[in-house]
């Protein structure tokens, strides 16, 4: 099951009532993050991470946490492989209502395929992506699904930032949960 949430602002920004073909990125996906897609993810321990991160062994010092640790480790600037116009004012980024929309469309289009990395995942798991662009940055990341579920529910709590979640739910996930229900109540 693949879930996509928006906030209100990326509703807005992204025109999905008016139809989803407006949804394609111009030109399709940045290289960059093709690229980056391409290096892949990788459990380390309980925490899910891409493969070329620089930290995995200090998910152990965040098991109260998990969560906050790979939303902190996965996170990336979409900017910095998607060729938008970032202005400069008083030495702050200014990124424009239009790049915002550009940067969102290469999230998103990130997202589905960074899905294809969870569904490759030798034992798949629940996965939600969290998708921000504001005045100075747009941003990827993901945690695992976990009981707790974050602070990333109430969207439209995020009142400076466009906001959208991915949330990945591989079948066979979903479907071993099932049968672990189902066996729970027979006697």
């Amino acid at each position: 099951m693949l879930s996509l949430k928006m906030n209100d602002a990326a509703v807005q920004t992204l025109g999905v009532l008016t139809g989803l073909e407006r949804l394609e990125p111009p030109g399709g996906l940045a290289t960059g993050l093709q690229e980056k897609a391409a290096r892949g993810i990788i459990r380390h321990g309980q925490a899910l991470t891409w493969s070329d991160s620089h930290n995995p062994a200090n998910a152990q010092l965040y098991l109260d946490d998990l969560n906050r640790w790979e939303c902190d480790d996965s996170s990336f600037h979409l900017e910095d492989f998607v060729p938008v116009k970032v202005a400069t004012v008083d030495n702050a980024p200014v990124i424009a209502e239009q790049e915002q929309r550009t940067l969102l469309l290469h999230g998103l289009a990130f997202a589905l395929e960074f899905a294809e990395l969870i569904y490759a995942l030798q034992t798949p798991t629940p996965v939600r992506c969290v998708i921000s662009a504001g005045d100075t940055n747009a941003t990827f990341r993901f945690h695992q699904i976990r009981p707790d579920p974050g602070r990333y529910t109430d969207l439209d709590a995020f009142q400076q930032e466009k906001m959208i979640t991915v949330d990945i739910e591989p079948f066979r996930v979903r479907d071993s949960e099932d049968r672990a229900q189902s066996s729970c109540g027979e006697g």
